[in-house]
């Protein structure tokens, strides 16, 4: 299976308005890391990134009625893997949380995760896993630039999670991304998969790297709402999430929070 990426390459103009939308995207998580604390519930989680998202970003929540989905945000807790529906649970010490934003802005869209820790009693080894997650990401990302293809970035994320007795979740890939929230035919695999062809990237691309990486086995289960992905055998799940720009030369990150000091 290959695709013909050129048909997803975005004009000037196109890649301004996405670096606003990415900006956007990145403040949410920035302003939301200080109401991640024990006792919170997901859906008042929601509600501030919504309120940010509409009041001070004047943007728009993309996951709010998307395809049916009810809230703004999407919150994964401890062995969620994604699609997390914001309800009101309160969160414990010891939790790890995702929160996944997409905003729209001048029609076009900003697409990031990131892994939260809920209080100061976290397990060391879900700390482990949020860490190696975060470094399956940015792994990947440091392989982005004209020529290199998807197979590969897909290898390597999936190879350093097994490296560490993770694995990389099958189900669920990156994306193409621009006035779509999803570019049809335009996806990211986290793993090696022997029916994908060499695809090399091209400059202008614009597309999301987000491994889930498991604790456990790979395998996931969807639960009766219909989004809410969840680990087979129930062991924790993080994943990190940013939106990419293919550049002439590597790539920029399009989400990049002020916290994150990227190395290569």
């Amino acid at each position: 299976m290959s695709v013909d990426l050129s048909q997803f390459i975005k004009s000037p103009d196109e890649i301004k308005k996405m670096r606003v939308a990415g900006r956007k995207a990145a403040q949410v998580l920035e302003m939301i890391e200080t109401y991640v604390i024990p006792g919170v519930t997901t859906n008042e989680l929601n509600n501030r990134c919504h309120d940010y998202i509409v009041n001070d970003l004047n943007a728009i929540p993309a996951p709010l009625n998307y395809r049916g989905f009810p809230k703004s945000v999407c919150t994964s807790v401890n062995h969620v893997v994604c699609h997390g529906i914001p309800n009101d649970k309160p969160l414990k010490n010891g939790d790890i949380i995702n929160i996944d934003v997409t905003v729209i802005y001048d029609g076009y869209h900003g697409d990031t995760s990131r892994m939260y820790f809920v209080g100061d009693k976290i397990n060391p080894l879900n700390k482990r896993l949020c860490h190696v997650a975060q470094a399956c990401l940015y792994k990947g990302i440091n392989l982005v630039k004209p020529g290199t293809d998807l197979k590969t970035i897909g290898k390597v994320i999936a190879d350093y999670a097994k490296a560490n007795h993770y694995s990389s979740v099958k189900d669920y890939c990156g994306h193409g991304i621009g006035s779509e929230f999803h570019e049809d035919g335009f996806q990211v695999l986290h793993y090696d998969h022997p029916g994908v062809d060499s695809t090399p990237l091209l400059p202008g691309l614009t597309f999301t790297i987000e491994p889930m990486i498991n604790a456990g086995t790979f395998k996931v289960k969807t639960m009766p709402d219909q989004w809410t992905v969840i680990t087979k055998d129930r062991k924790p799940s993080a994943q990190w999430e940013h939106t990419l720009l293919v550049t002439d030369d590597g790539c920029d990150i399009l989400t990049l929070r002020q916290e994150e000091s990227f190395v290569e």
